[in-house]
């Protein structure tokens, strides 16, 4: 007889916001193996961690710790194979879920491009807060790349990802489902995992979409009105504790060179194509140098 259940998993936001995002569903066989799979019920990827308190009758084989990423809609999940032949499987697990990977394996020498058009020059300056970013909560360590612009500046994409939030001038959406509180931003999710945030920065044609894949060096929007601040946030969450792990990408700065943004420096913008290829699918290599 095949048994069928669902358990409704809470998942629990680095804000403390707790929110019906994930259902774990799970059935067994006749044979008492028990397969598990996961709804993200949201529009966006999620990170899910599960673990296991207790485990009879039963291995679970999976390389540890189990984090999985489910993009919106059903991801199956793993089999537990049943040992006994008497007894079902007996567990309980717990679960936790992220909106960037938790084990994201950052190489800290990738080149990110900057973000404006090439041929201008940035003006990079030393950001003193990101006052608003969660909330009211104070982060106590955090690090940000920004650039002196002007409203209506185009901006470019530093990095290929996929887009997971736009917001204007207010937010719409259930506070749930926000990546952080920020307006006037967009948020994308990189191939590594973490996530990166342009503050003031506007959709004005409205052609981007969420789960949108954007490669580096694409057109992502313009400056919002009123400023003359980029800044950009590259992130992600950490396993075992509720603050962000923050990064410092290098830029590139020459056809060779990278470095950590230095303020007292006015960079020519370059867009280098052995950088913009980097992440594509040898398909996208293909177009994109053939359309050149």
């Amino acid at each position: 007889m095949i048994k069928f259940f669902v358990v409704l998993v809470f998942a629990l936001l680095t804000s403390g916001i707790k929110a019906q995002l994930i259902d774990i569903q799970y059935n067994y066989n006749s044979l008492g193996d028990c397969f598990f799979g996961a709804a993200n019920n949201t529009q966006t990827p999620l990170f899910l961690h599960l673990y296991f308190e207790n485990l009879e009758n039963a291995v679970f084989a999976e390389e540890q710790p189990y984090v999985k990423k489910l993009e919106p809609g059903f991801t199956s999940l793993f089999t537990l194979q049943n040992e006994s032949e008497n007894d079902a499987p007996i567990f309980i697990f717990k679960t936790k879920t992220f909106r960037s990977n938790p084990l994201a394996d950052v190489n800290l020498d990738f080149p990110y491009l900057i973000p404006l058009e090439p041929g201008t020059t940035a003006h990079p300056f030393d950001v003193k807060n990101i006052d608003g970013f969660y909330g009211k909560e104070t982060l106590k360590e955090w690090r940000a790349s920004g650039f002196v612009v002007k409203p209506g500046q185009l901006v470019y994409s530093a990095r290929r990802g996929q887009i997971v939030e736009i917001t204007g001038k207010t937010r719409e959406s259930k506070p749930e489902t926000w990546y952080n509180t920020w307006t006037n931003s967009i948020t994308l999710l990189q191939e590594d995992g973490t996530l990166i945030t342009y503050k003031n920065v506007v959709d004005k044609s409205g052609k981007l979409k969420l789960n949108q894949k954007i490669q580096a060096g694409d057109f992502l929007g313009e400056v919002a009105s009123g400023t003359n601040e980029l800044i950009l946030l590259v992130y992600h969450n950490d396993l075992d504790k509720p603050e962000f792990d923050f990064i410092i990408p290098l830029f590139v700065i020459s056809t060779d060179k990278t470095e950590i943004l230095n303020p007292s420096l006015n960079i020519e913008v370059i867009h280098p194509s052995e950088v913009k290829i980097l992440e594509m699918t040898k398909r996208e290599q293909k177009k994109f140098l053939k359309g050149k």
